[in-house]
């Protein structure tokens, strides 16, 4: 069979267009075939293929200039022929180049296979098997409606008999061949030769009446002489209804803060499923979840921050449902790990050490009575093929990390990188090595089947499952010790001073090495988002920002106000100099320490920290001795005091250490950054006036000015195609020290943004203006890092009277603490917001019921990003059944989504 694409497209000199083949011609492999051209507009290409009977042939254009890709057809739904049945001798195709349209989260498999999922099944693709015509030349007409919902389809009537003659009941039907695009067939020797005009309908599956009309003029057609044997096929611009936009609800709860009757001291994948029949019976459509991976580090408390795992693909153990599985055979250990269950479930928090050993000592003795079986299963030996390049090096380091007692594999004492023959015997059943790792594999094969489980329970609820990616990995976790290339392991990642923090965070992640993945087209990234497309059908990105530029942290620091935006252009010194400041390497380089900033800050002990602490360099200033020169010796100084005047002293000794002007760029010593916030610290105060103000002329254009057309082209290096790798929802957390560039990418992209009423990204608001959000976008009142509604509006009376005032138009005294029904007031006006998306933390819910809500506000907070070793251990205060059960409050949910338009 020949096939001849047909593509009007503009070029110039230089520029070529290619058809990229995908699959269904020869393997899965693709083939890339050029296009020729008359005059610079309409291209046109002719191929001999063999097709696969049952499958379609799926393709992409592409652009060349000059020999090099410059740009490529948008991926995530590329180009579909299900070809007729007979396959015709020849396909004539009339294309159009598909960039990523405006509506793109319609495409998204939150959308197709959650919201709109079909009543008939008529997602699944018909393929050339089900499409047996029987006409000797046949038409072809492809078309993509995203608006269409899970009871509608498309159909299609004009002006000639065979698709209706204009009848409404005679409708000629159409099929849902890819996501979005609909296909009919049409006998050619009945429309040879002819004009016609038709529209496109949309029906409703479960009623008889008048169909939705296209909105504006009828389509027209004049169809050529086609001959025995042929096939042509039009693909049509986009159907357009009058639909009114796709809005929802939906809850951000952390799995681990899920509590049922049957929970084992933390929530588990069975409540998960329990928490999506509470969101499906009050009308939600999102359940939105931190991230939910391995973070056993420690095995203490402090492994309960959930961004920091030690595998990206490895799910916590914490998480497994027992009651999916087989009981113990031994009554008495039966007993008391049921014994164990209601003690630890009756408790208000999390006791995350009592309860993680007591799930592994359970997973332990439920493996060596189920072992057996259980590798005996299809499905466990398809697991295991099918993620054995992450499942085997996980399993190996989770091995040594128990054997050699830590999780540093700097310091085991032989396996600081894996021999590539253990871990092959690791990988093959029968050897002492497989022995040794095969509870992890049985673990992880447990927990990937209930979460799979509970993803399609949550798609079969039309309820979205959406997951969070970290922006780190762990420096002492399995990526960093196998693939230590990616990163660079030198550096810490953080974010600058913000609300949250004066000194900045420290995440203590290292930074990636991106130069180093965008060699292999970002690999690492996109086998990571297609794993985590099995279970979720929308994401947040952790700080996507990171995607820009990363606020990198010398390793041998401690607070993030050292740190430097990476990569970002530095300053030369003539480029400093430009502005008016004459530039002083040794004094704005180097700690400023002098007598009265010792005295500012350390007062009655200034004489103790000179002697103690500190060289004198000349008759002005000061140096740290070199046993106390960074921030991390003076740390390690005082490890182990936690009296406050340890504390206030060592802290003092930071800020002195981070009392610099300007940084040195970490790749070239001849470029220099401006320290972040040093306008608050006893360098800047010295200065005089006027180089104060070159200064400030200075930081502002560099922070603001100086790198945004650099870090859009950053960007769009790597986020395109990781937007494009899988269907997922893309939603981002786009808050903090936010270039403008961002929104040019996010909007590009068509990604989600994040929009907090009390952190506007307009800094001429003091409160964001709900109306003014934009339709793609995420609304919420406060994240997993803020306090909760109910904190926020007692934490600062002034704040919480000017927001009653200027937001909610009220007068008088803002009542405190904040009744149920201000609280109320305050969600039905986000959810009436026009983000596509109101997403609120079960604790904000539940804030408009005062007899259900918890008692004590402050034990609703989830994090506290200013404390590093915060003990992440909220839990539900009510069972997920006594939720289902509080009737009046689910009415209440259900009519404000209903009045708000998110009931879909």
């Amino acid at each position: 069979m020949t096939i001849t694409f047909n593509l009007p497209y503009r070029t110039n000199h230089g520029e070529d267009l290619n058809v990229n083949i995908i699959s269904g011609i020869v393997g899965k492999s693709t083939s890339k075939y050029k296009m020729s051209t008359v005059d610079g507009y309409n291209h046109t290409c002719r191929i001999n293929v063999k097709p696969i009977e049952g499958e379609g042939i799926i393709y992409f254009y592409s652009l060349d200039k000059n020999g090099i890709k410059a740009r490529q057809e948008w991926q995530v739904v590329p180009h579909l022929i299900n070809l007729p049945n007979p396959i015709p001798e020849k396909c004539i195709v009339y294309d159009n180049w598909i960039d990523i349209p405006t509506d793109s989260y319609l495409y998204s498999s939150a959308v197709t296979d959650c919201v709109a999922r079909r009543r008939n099944g008529q997602n699944q693709r018909p393929g050339s098997k089900k499409l047996k015509t029987g006409f000797t030349s046949s038409i072809t007409l492809k078309v993509r409606a995203p608006q269409l919902r899970n009871n509608e389809r498309l159909a299609i009537l004009g002006s000639v008999p065979t698709i209706g003659n204009w009848a409404a009941l005679k409708a000629y039907p159409m099929w849902e061949q890819a996501p979005n695009e609909w296909m009919t067939i049409i006998d050619g020797s009945a429309v040879s030769e002819q004009y016609f005009e038709f529209k496109f309908v949309v029906l409703d599956e479960s009623k008889d009446y008048t169909p939705l009309w296209e909105n504006g003029m009828n389509r027209q057609l004049t169809i050529p002489l086609i001959k025995k044997g042929e096939n042509i096929v039009y693909e049509l611009g986009a159907a357009n209804f009058q639909i009114y936009p796709w809005k929802a609800a939906g809850t951000v709860v952390p799995i681990f803060s899920l509590k049922s009757e049957g929970s084992y001291g933390v929530g588990d994948f069975g409540d998960l499923k329990r928490i999506i029949d509470w969101a499906s019976k009050t009308g939600q459509r999102i359940i939105q979840i931190l991230p939910i991976y391995d973070t056993t580090i420690t095995h203490t408390w402090m492994d309960s921050y959930p961004y920091n795992s030690i595998s990206i693909y490895a799910l916590h153990p914490q998480y497994v449902d027992f009651r999916q599985l087989s009981p113990l055979k031994d009554k008495k250990r039966g007993e008391h790990f049921e014994k164990l269950r209601l003690e630890l479930n009756a408790l208000p928090q999390i006791d995350y050490e009592r309860v993680n050993n007591a799930k592994i000592e359970y997973l332990h003795e439920l493996y060596t009575q189920e072992q057996t079986i259980v590798v005996r299963r299809t499905t466990y030996k398809q697991f295991f093929s099918k993620n054995s390049d992450w499942l085997v090096p996980y399993a190996a380091f989770c091995h040594y990390r128990d054997l050699y007692g830590t999780a540093c594999f700097n310091d085991w004492p032989d396996h600081r990188t894996l021999p590539e023959k253990e871990l092959k015997a690791m990988g093959t059943p029968g050897t002492k090595e497989y022995k040794q790792v095969a509870f992890w594999y049985y673990v992880q094969y447990i927990l990937d089947t209930q979460l799979h489980e509970a993803h399609e329970y949550a798609r079969a609820s039309r309820v979205i499952l959406k997951g969070d990616i970290p922006i780190g990995i762990s420096r002492d976790g399995v990526e960093a010790w196998v693939e230590p290339k990616y990163f660079n392991l030198n550096g810490q990642a953080g974010a600058p001073p913000d609300a949250f923090s004066v000194n900045g965070q420290n995440w203590g992640f290292p930074t990636y090495n991106w130069e180093e993945m965008l060699k292999d087209g970002c690999s690492w990234w996109v086998h990571r988002f297609r794993k985590m497309a099995e279970f979720f059908d929308a994401y947040r990105i952790d700080h996507v920002l990171g995607f820009f530029r990363i606020w990198e942290i010398p390793i041998d620091a401690v607070h993030g106000l050292l740190g430097q935006f990476s990569p970002s252009l530095g300053m030369t010194i003539g480029e400093i100099e430009s502005y008016g400041l004459k530039f002083d390497e040794d004094r704005y380089t180097n700690p400023f320490i002098t007598d009265w900033i010792l005295d500012r800050i350390f007062k009655n002990n200034a004489q103790m920290v000179r002697d103690t602490y500190l060289n004198r360099i000349d008759e002005e200033r000061y140096a740290m001795k070199p046993e106390y020169s960074t921030q991390r010796k003076v740390e390690a100084t005082f490890k182990g005091k936690t009296d406050e005047d340890s504390l206030w002293l060592r802290d003092g000794l930071y800020a002195l250490i981070s009392n610099v002007l300007f940084l040195r760029d970490r790749k070239d010593n001849k470029k220099f950054h401006p320290r972040i916030a040093v306008q608050l610290d006893f360098v800047y105060e010295s200065l005089w006036d006027n180089d104060k103000n070159s200064f400030n002329n200075l930081y502002n254009d560099y922070f603001y000015r100086r790198n945004n057309q650099f870090w859009y082209q950053e960007a769009m290096k790597k986020l395109p195609r990781l937007a494009e790798s899988t269907r997922m929802l893309v939603c981002a957390e786009d808050l903090g020290m936010v270039p403008s560039c961002v929104p040019w990418v996010m909007d590009q992209l068509r990604i989600l943004s994040l929009e907090i009423q009390s952190m506007p990204k307009d800094e001429n608001c003091r409160f964001g203006h709900l109306s003014r959000n934009p339709y793609r976008s995420v609304c919420t009142i406060s994240t997993h890092d803020m306090p909760t509604l109910r904190q926020w509006w007692d934490e600062d009376p002034k704040q919480s009277q000017e927001y009653f005032n200027t937001m909610l138009y009220r007068n008088g005294a803002a009542p405190h603490p904040l009744p149920g029904w201000l609280a109320q007031d305050i969600v039905m006006r986000h959810l009436t917001s026009p983000s596509m998306l109101c997403l609120l933390s079960l604790q904000d819910w539940l804030s408009i019921d005062e007899k259900l809500r918890l008692p004590d506000q402050d034990a609703e907070r989830i994090n506290i990003p200013a404390n590093p070793r915060h003990y992440w251990r909220y839990r539900m205060h009510l069972t997920i059944e006594q939720l289902m059960n509080a009737d009046e409050f689910n009415n209440t949910i259900a009519t404000l989504i209903k009045q708000s338009g998110r009931k879909s």
